[in-house]
């Protein structure tokens, strides 16, 4: 009989990424998911011929681990545009990004998000973090972000750009999440793009699975139990391991390992996709409110991205944190004045709520927990950043933790 097989149990994108580490290291692997796709909590359906993908999420190509996992361009991304739109006291403000093009920063001086004063500031913020390494800024104090932002910034760009931005990041309205986490992302939205796939979130996980060996993601897989040496399935049978990682979400992973302590609390999200005939001057730029309508941002995902639809329609996907109890026709009235869209008809396609969507990271956040806990092997979202960056590079760092075991 040959070696028992490493088990990692949860195909999202941790568990994907340790199972990638392993197998290029020559190790065999079995990875265990119950639902009948890889990806975890991103995952995408298609609804009468649109892309609905759970939940509006967005890569950005400056995260250090999706470059190191995978070739972006077998990923077919479409970059939205650099910058966002900011509803503030009834009124449309652009804040540009300052790289985005030759004529950027003078755009960003001419916006009026904020007073000159509050663009310098705000200016001198972000070239620090991009002066920055990564690590440098891991090693600050942590505090919550607004906190540290009320100190160094004038109020309103904290009030009227960075809060309602970063709410709909990290779906905390008051962005009490870690400075550090905060500065971390900033750099990586200076840096790089946010992006979709052109056919959808799912193309990510997919692409990440489909390296690895025949036969090693088992689908429909249903956990009841695991130890250090065999993990259990629903039914009674089970599957010996040379070693076991647990890289659910956390709620799965605190349920099926109690010695994790504490869960964290969870954030939510609920996205409505509306469908609309495309209308003149439209932008794929994202929208943030301001204005305490309970809708966090909206963005025309087709204006990026047409092959999210079949018929040539806009698709627009908004979303307000927290299940909430908004109606639909408030969260359709309130799109159509973020995107000042002409009157016409809108079509509801879909709606995702995503209840769990994101550990919360109030400060001080433990950004590298110990990966070990009980004998097994512990990735995820959780046990790093609440980002696709944190939940990639958490199964790099699950998978080192097992090589050096064997």
């Amino acid at each position: 009989m040959g070696e028992r097989p490493v088990v990692v149990v949860g195909a999202g994108l941790a568990g994907l990424a340790c199972a990638r580490a392993l197998v290029a290291t020559g190790r065999e692997v079995v990875v265990l998911e119950a639902a009948d796709a890889p990806g975890g909590r991103v995952r995408s359906d298609v609804v009468d011929g649109f892309v609905i993908d759970r939940g509006f999420q967005v890569l950005n190509t400056a995260y250090p681990a999706l470059r190191r996992e995978i070739d972006l361009d077998r990923l077919d991304l479409r970059r939205l545009p650099r910058g966002a739109r900011v509803r503030r006291g009834g009124r449309l403000v652009d804040v540009p990004h300052p790289l985005a093009s030759p004529a950027a920063p003078w755009r960003a001086l001419a916006s009026g998000a904020a007073d000159v004063r509050g663009k310098v500031a705000l200016a001198r913020y972000v070239l620090g973090l991009l002066a920055s390494s990564p690590a440098a800024i891991m090693a600050r104090d942590d505090r919550p972000a607004v906190e540290v932002w009320r100190e160094v910034l004038p109020a309103e760009v904290v009030d009227d750009v960075l809060v309602p931005f970063f709410a709909g990041v990290v779906l905390d309205p008051q962005v009490a999440t870690s400075r550090v986490f905060a500065d971390l992302m900033m750099r990586c939205f200076a840096r790089g793009w946010s992006a979709v796939p052109a056919r959808g979130m799912q193309r990510l996980p997919d692409a990440l699975a489909a390296d690895l060996p025949a036969g090693s993601l088992r689908l429909g897989s249903h956990v009841s139990d695991l130890a250090p040496g065999v993990v259990g399935l629903v039914g009674g049978a089970e599957v010996a391991a040379s070693a076991v990682v647990l890289a659910t979400d956390s709620r799965a992973a605190h349920d099926l390992l109690p010695a994790l302590g504490e869960p964290p609390v969870l954030r939510g999200v609920r996205t409505f996709y509306f469908a609309a005939d495309p209308w003149p001057g439209q932008s794929g730029t994202l929208v943030v409110d301001a204005d305490g309508s309970g809708v966090a941002t909206s963005v025309v995902l087709t204006a990026s991205a047409p092959e999210y639809a079949a018929d040539g329609r806009s698709l627009i996907a908004t979303s307000v944190i927290g299940p909430g109890d908004l109606a639909a026709e408030s969260v359709e009235a309130t799109a159509r004045a973020l995107h000042e869209a002409p009157a016409g008809p809108w079509e509801l396609v879909a709606v995702r709520d995503v209840p769990h969507a994101l550990p919360a990271m109030p400060a001080p956040h433990a950004m590298r927990p110990a990966v070990e806990v009980a004998g097994l092997v512990v990735a995820g979202d959780h046990r790093a950043t609440s980002s696709i960056q944190g939940a990639l590079a958490s199964g790099r760092r699950a998978a080192r933790a097992v090589l050096a075991r064997q």
